[in-house]
């Protein structure tokens, strides 16, 4: 590392550059836009058994195959519309996970009918505010918590699937409900400030 150069979280600083630029400008940041909201849910789930890389660099395939991310739309694809997302190069073409992303749409609109937005839903289980951990190395960081844990829980009993424990937790990270950055990450003080 160069003397100036910010100091990360360890998976960023090995990561590529499209990995690096996702981690200093997204992973983490507190989201309340239903719309953010919802595309990682379904590229959260796109990944379970994946790495994050695969599917951060499919990304822009991902939000063209699934109509901007938009929950309404995605909710309405029929089956003729699911079997030419199968046979899309762009985005992992695994039955189950495309047909979860149209199915978990549809929850999603039932959990925003139900509380007004889906991020009034999401963000009571962290009462509001951000919880900021302190690990000092990325092997300290859980892959599940209790807290991901009862998400999934309630999730999955709102009709929700590919929402087990882990991708919960990676969900709650990346939309920046639980702020995992490293001690020595500038990115976690930065956001520590912000909450």
């Amino acid at each position: 590392m160069n003397a100036g150069t910010p100091r990360r979280c360890a998976w960023a600083e090995r990561g590529s550059a499209a990995e690096r630029e996702y981690h200093d400008r997204e992973w983490g940041v507190p989201c309340r836009d239903d719309g953010k909201l919802f595309e990682f849910l379904v590229l959260e789930s796109a990944q379970a058994g994946l790495s994050w890389r695969t599917i951060l660099h499919k990304r822009a395939a991902y939000r063209r195959a699934f109509a901007g991310f938009d929950p309404a739309r995605v909710a309405r694809f029929d089956a003729a519309r699911i079997e030419r997302l199968l046979a899309d190069p762009g985005i992992v073409r695994n039955r189950a996970k495309i047909e979860a992303a149209v199915h978990n749409a549809r929850c999603f609109l039932e959990v925003q009918a139900r509380y007004g937005r889906f991020a009034d839903f999401l963000w009571a289980y962290v009462d509001g505010r951000p919880q900021v951990n302190r690990h000092r190395r990325a092997d300290e960081v859980p892959a599940t918590t209790p807290l991901a844990e009862r998400l999934s829980r309630d999730l999955k009993r709102l009709g929700f699937r590919f929402v087990g424990p882990v991708v919960c937790y990676a969900y709650l990270q990346a939309m920046g409900l639980v702020n995992d950055h490293t001690l020595d990450c500038f990115r976690h003080a930065e956001l520590a400030r912000s909450r």
